[in-house]
């Protein structure tokens, strides 16, 4: 059976039975009705994913793979922060009268810094010194720039990657500072496993193990009882990850290179409502 099935179901149940309130507190967020959305939550969750073993989507739901793999190349290859240039309509609810979502997300990892070597931005800094210089520590991306947050109108998520090579072996950290476990769990599981896989063929080596590390893992209040179903539903194998491995340029990879075969899920028609 799937591993991130595991986790996924450890996790949300550890939440909800140890968790936090915070309905002692005024939240930011809001329910389309106006109504506070309030969460439970854990501190400091922190996941481990070997993709030498298997690929980590659960199969107690359906995750959308592709709209996953789209908005990562949104994010990481198109360098966008408008969702004129994305598939999916998860970030309209962000989105200004121009698509734009300000200076976040895709716009910092588009920014150009002068090096020694050159001008580079974040994501060609990790490509060049991972093909140049692997035994480096400093291999990481952060888009959490204090200085663009009043411009952008969602801070991010999922802020930091750190890539360390072990020999042939390409491992990564993502740090999260915000996690909606129901929504957004292995959503983000699944796009930073593709991101791995996509730095380490384009680099030459093997994709090893991905950690996630969630400061603020949550669960909304009216997620609970739907999530709740999940808990029972039947589980499967992990399905196979499969990627174009004619493909060695980061710019050059579609979501047409991606692929999961043997993806077996669990039929779940109930809906997460979405608390912005």
């Amino acid at each position: 059976m799937s591993r991130a099935d595991d986790i996924f179901i450890e996790n949300c149940k550890d939440i909800i039975e140890n968790g936090v309130w915070d309905t002692d507190k005024q939240v930011r967020p809001r329910w389309q009705d106006g109504t506070p959305a309030h969460t439970v939550k854990k501190f400091c969750i922190v996941n481990r994913y070997d993709l030498r073993e298997e690929f980590p989507a659960i199969t107690v739901r359906r995750t959308a793979f592709r709209s996953a793999v789209d908005e990562l190349l949104w994010i990481w290859q198109k360098k966008s922060n408008n969702i004129h240039d994305l598939k999916s309509h998860i970030w309209d609810s962000w989105a200004d009268e121009t698509g734009s979502i300000g200076k976040a997300y895709g716009y910092q990892l588009g920014v150009k810094n002068k090096y020694p070597e050159g001008m580079f931005d974040q994501v060609d800094r990790v490509i060049y010194d991972l093909k140049h210089n692997p035994a480096s520590r400093r291999i990481m991306t952060n888009i959490y720039n204090f200085a663009d947050l009043n411009e952008m109108h969602l801070y991010p998520c999922a802020y930091s990657m750190t890539f360390n090579v072990s020999g042939n072996v390409l491992n990564a950290i993502l740090n999260q500072r915000s996690n909606d476990m129901a929504v957004a769990n292995n959503w983000n599981v699944v796009q930073y496993a593709v991101l791995l896989k996509m730095m380490a063929q384009v680099s030459g080596f093997t994709a090893g193990e991905l950690v996630h590390v969630i400061a603020d893992a949550h669960i909304y209040d009216r997620h609970i009882p739907v999530l709740k179903k999940l808990f029972d539903n039947p589980r499967y194998p992990a399905p196979k990850f499969r990627m174009n491995e004619d493909v060695k340029n980061f710019y050059d990879f579609t979501v047409d290179d991606f692929s999961l075969e043997g993806y077996e899920f669990t039929p779940f028609d109930s809906r997460f409502e979405v608390a912005v």
